[in-house]
């Protein structure tokens, strides 16, 4: 698997990014700094991290999403690349249109920074499909705006799509019908707020994370 990891001024989850995948596939991934209008060729994934891009200036991700890789990004999904946006990468992925809906700030009004049982919703992605549909995962969570909003028919369709990968299966952030994760309409684009890359071994407490990235080289073969 050829992937490449995005890097914004504020990135810090970066490395972690790139430590889990070249543990799972075996091939150090591409960094590629916001400032490249091009991706790499014949990429299999494409990884926007979490952090605090822009120092979450004006929105959580809004400058990032047009900084000039994004653009290659849109690109590369559109052709059907596999595209992982994580915690502020998943704000990202919904500022460039990637993704419906919106990170808003979340609804204590609190930094929240725990491991969260997640359950999964959808078994059926490359993303997910090392797990079963209604098993419950632990997964960290690190946000101030994991707040996940859409209007109510965007939700519906999101809910009659199948496109909810993983709901918070506790009290979170305040986000709407309890969303973790949403998939875009072709399936190889997915937004999650929980950080797998920090649940990969026993080390961190738990190994559930791990699944997700193995289950996506597997897809993606």
């Amino acid at each position: 698997m050829k992937s490449a990891v995005i890097v914004f001024p504020g990135s810090n989850c970066d490395r972690d990014m790139a430590v889990v995948l070249e543990q799972v596939s075996g091939r150090k991934p591409l960094m590629v700094w916001h400032r490249e209008a091009e991706l790499p060729d014949s990429l299999d994934l494409v990884a926007v991290p979490g952090g605090f891009s822009y120092g979450d200036y004006l929105r959580s991700g809004a400058m990032a999403a047009r900084s000039p890789v994004m653009r290659a990004v849109v690109e590369a999904a559109g052709r059907g690349v596999s595209i992982l946006g994580v915690c502020n990468g998943f704000q990202i992925l919904t500022e460039a249109g990637l993704l419906p809906g919106a990170l808003m700030r979340n609804a204590g009004l609190h930094f929240v920074c725990r491991d969260v049982p997640l359950r999964v919703e959808n078994s059926q992605t490359a993303f997910t499909c090392r797990y079963d549909a209604g098993e419950e995962i632990l997964i960290p969570v690190a946000h101030h705006d994991g707040n996940y909003q859409a209007d109510p028919d965007t939700l519906d369709r999101l809910e009659g799509e199948g496109r909810i990968a993983f709901r918070y299966a506790g009290a979170c952030n305040g986000s709407a019908r309890d969303i973790a994760g949403i998939v875009g309409e072709a399936g190889n684009v997915l937004g999650m707020m929980p950080h797998p890359e920090r649940m990969v071994e026993p080390a961190h407490g738990g190994a559930d994370g791990r699944r997700l990235f193995e289950g996506l080289l597997e897809a993606i073969g």
